[in-house]
Parts: C-alpha cells; structure tokens; sequence
C-alpha cells in the first residue's frame, strides 16, 4: 500500500543524535555503506553486530530480496548504460525502482525486465525521466538514510531492522511489515528526521497485531529445517 506524506520541521536535532551513540553509529554506517567506502565495511558490520532487532521476513524471503536487487539492478544497468541510474530495493519480495532515466521507453522497458524475475510479488515504479543525479545528490540522500534509520532507534516501540529506508533525490521510501500503528509512528518520526526531506513515501506490507506476536514468537521454519539438516 502506497502512501505519501509531506515532510515537517525537523524535531532530531545533530545535538540529539551525538547523545545517542547508537543512533550516531548507524547514521555513519549508511553514509559510509551508501558511499562505498572501506570505512563502510567496519562501521557496517559494528552496527549489524550491535542492532539485534528481528527482521520480520522469513529466511526465504530475505535470500530472494538479495537476488531480486542484485539481479535487478544488473538488468537495469545493461538497458541505461550511462544514460540512466536505477536502484532496486526489494523487501519481502515486493520491489521499488528508484532513480532516474532518459525517457518513458527507457522506465518501462527496465519495469519489464525486472518483472521477469523469479519471486517478484510486486513493482512500485518509481523512475523519474531526469538527468543522472550528480554525486553529491546521493551523498545527501545517504545522510538522510542515516538521519532516518538513527531516528528510529531513538524511538520508543521502532524496530529499525523490520523497516527499510530508501532515499532518491529527498523522497524518503519506508518498506516493512509493520502494524498499522507502526507504520503511522515510523512516518511521523521520518518526516521529522531532516529538513531536507522533500516527502515521506509508505509502502508498508501491514499486518494485525496477532500476525506481529505469531512473528515475534515463532521461529522460522526455514532457519530450523536448515539447523537440522544432517551433514
């Protein structure tokens, strides 16, 4: 389900977030992941190590996620060249397309061809007909990333491994499984996390708060089946 919301006055403030090493640590690792340094693999990894928040997503479906954004921005990147830039973020197999092409044959062919890949339950196309954003563009999309992700961690009741953020020329993108009181939370502290965010985009896999405890309590079949298979 797709739904927009504008972006406020920020309430995080930097001063809040340098008291909240945690918070602080994530923001770095996504400018740093996003920016594909060499720092990004150990601020990255400390960050994995220190969030033990469940991801809501089923073995299955996080190694199919993984394909279906390799595999999809391989296909993208052959359809550009250097004339687009698509970012394919799929969660729990439904899949976003972000970023920019040089015309509307170009948005729908890529729309295509990543269609048809194995899994697929849906595409949110979100391609713009625009120039290649500049470097700098997406260096400020990383930081908003960041700003997000630590916000959520600074927020009582947000478990910021079962939402993920994705930010494309200021357009912030939450994806999850989330209740519906969650996702209404998750919104209202994002718009708030930056000035510079232009709108909150929720595109939210709801379920009941019954579905959420069943989650929380019940372990993954696929993770069992796969502990307890013989050598």
């Amino acid at each position: 389900m797709k739904s927009v919301i504008n972006a406020q006055t920020p309430a995080v403030t930097a001063a809040r977030l340098a008291r909240r090493p945690l918070a602080a640590l994530a923001l770095c690792a996504a400018v740093a992941l996003t920016l594909q340094g060499c720092m990004g693999l150990v601020v990255g990894s400390a960050v994995m190590g220190t969030l033990a928040a469940t991801d809501r997503r089923s073995l299955g479906a996080q190694t199919d996620d993984a394909a279906i954004t390799l595999k999809g921005e391989g296909r993208a990147g052959k359809i550009t060249g250097d004339s687009g830039r698509v970012a394919v973020t799929s969660f729990n197999r439904r899949v976003l397309l972000t970023g920019e092409v040089k015309n509307q044959q170009m948005k729908d062919e890529v729309a295509q061809q990543i269609k048809t890949i194995d899994n697929i339950q849906s595409i949110e196309n979100d391609l713009v007909i625009a120039p290649v954003s500049s470097l700098g563009v997406r260096s400020n999309d990383a930081l908003i990333t960041g700003k997000v992700r630590a916000a959520f961690i600074d927020t009582k009741d947000l478990y910021v491994n079962a939402i993920k953020v994705q930010t494309d020329r200021g357009v912030v993108y939450l994806m999850g499984r989330v209740t519906q009181r969650e996702g209404k939370l998750a919104a209202e502290v994002a718009r708030n996390a930056a000035s510079n965010i232009k709108k909150v985009v929720k595109l939210f896999e709801y379920i009941s708060d019954e579905e959420l405890k069943e989650l929380v309590t019940k372990p993954d079949p696929g993770a069992a089946k796969t502990e307890s298979k013989p050598n």
